[in-house]
């Protein structure tokens, strides 16, 4: 996030000494993106980050094409994926290309007889059903219904659950994930016309300091290899950090929505950004108010993205049929819009009640074998009239 933030203690000046209170030193590490030029933070450490005892073989994670050029409209019912234990293998990945993954989970257990890094990739969780905390070396974040989850990689974390009950839509993004650009001014402050601001992002509040050594396994991505890393002491043991780089939560509750006297195209929706891609929220609100307004999406062609909504509530005015954990996907190259008979229903009409996440690839997405396991084989027909 573009603003400063600090928990525990820290010293009065960067890379100086800071002595523990039963001798000798805090160790001071540079966690930061772009070498030295992006987000970073600095984290002291009780112990050496450094200490690592061994390094297992890793087992590969690259996601493989069914189809690796896709022209064809798809729904894929997003709960039919299985509930596992494990959080993550509960991940399976579904859509993908060379700027991020879009994953479904349904991890029924807590993730804490290990920790976790993604250091390929930022990740954007987004919470559909369950609640808990986010346990991270740079502090904790309660969760619930609606609230995504922002992870930059390399963060080394744990996630604890309050039930087994939980279902995950997540984005790991191979480009930093950020507020969008027109919504900033020079400075990074959120402007006023933003459908958010500041008070509304949630970053650690509860900072965990584990002064204990053994074997601490990390399971680590990087460059979709998981490996599995014993270190030496605890990984949550930081004792204070500050600076720019760090996990935070953003509920989709707290979006405010833009509306106008006609319909608005989607970039009004949007939340986050990375490199060829957006993220934007569908939330409950009024309609447009012009005396003839068709509050439905008028047809487009989506010449130069791939469209993914993620289906998590109300009735989506544009399709005849949806649940939620749906998610449809409309490639670039084709129109779309809304179904036979949802732009008529939707006259006269004055809010909607509807709750989804987008995402917008600039890029083209492949389709998993295990994305046609879970899809809906005919939905590209589900526009001819009857």
């Amino acid at each position: 996030m573009p603003f400063y933030h600090k928990l525990g203690q820290i010293p009065t000046k960067r890379h100086i000494t800071f002595e523990k209170k039963s001798g000798g030193y805090y160790y001071e590490q540079l966690f930061g993106t772009e070498g030295f030029s992006g987000f970073s933070s600095l984290l002291y450490h009780v112990h050496r980050p450094t200490q690592i005892k061994s390094i297992a073989e890793p087992i590969d994670l690259t996601p493989k094409a069914a189809i690796n050029k896709n022209i064809k409209s798809h729904m894929l019912r997003g709960f039919d994926v299985a509930p596992k234990d494990d959080f993550l293998e509960s991940r399976v990945t579904v859509l993908f290309n060379n700027d991020l993954n879009i994953v479904c989970a349904a991890p029924r257990k807590s993730l804490t007889s290990y920790f976790y890094k993604n250091a390929d990739a930022d990740e954007v969780i987004f919470i559909h059903k369950g609640s808990g905390k986010l346990r991270t070396l740079v502090g904790n974040i309660p969760f619930s219904y609606g609230d995504y989850l922002v992870i930059p990689r390399g963060i080394i974390y744990q996630i604890e659950f309050d039930s087994e009950d939980n279902r995950l839509f997540i984005v790991e993004s191979f480009s930093p994930v950020v507020t969008p650009k027109r919504y900033r001014n020079d400075f990074g402050q959120l402007l006023e016309h933003s459908p958010f601001c500041e008070r509304d992002f949630r970053g650690p509040s509860e900072l965990e300091t584990h002064d204990e050594k053994g074997d601490f396994v990390v399971k680590l991505k990087k460059e979709n290899q998981l490996h599995e890393i014993v270190y030496a002491t605890h990984p949550f043991d930081v004792v204070g950090w500050d600076g720019y780089n760090y996990p935070y939560a953003f509920s989709i509750h707290n979006f405010e929505p833009i509306t106008g006297r006609v319909h608005l195209p989607p970039p009004i929706h949007q939340t986050f950004e990375a490199h060829n891609y957006v993220i934007c929220s569908f939330v409950p609100r009024l309609y447009d108010y012009h005396p003839q307004a068709i509050p439905a999406p008028y047809n487009h062609s989506n010449i130069d993205s791939d469209e993914v909504l993620y289906y998590v509530d109300g009735d989506f005015m544009s399709r005849n049929h949806v649940e939620k954990g749906y998610i449809s996907l409309h490639p670039g190259g084709i129109p779309h819009g809304p179904h036979p008979g949802a732009m008529e229903r939707s006259i006269g009409q004055k809010e909607t009640g509807e709750l989804a996440v987008m995402v917008d690839t600039f890029k083209p997405l492949k389709v998993t074998q295990a994305a046609l396991d879970i899809s809906d084989a005919d939905y590209y027909k589900s526009w001819l009239e009857a």
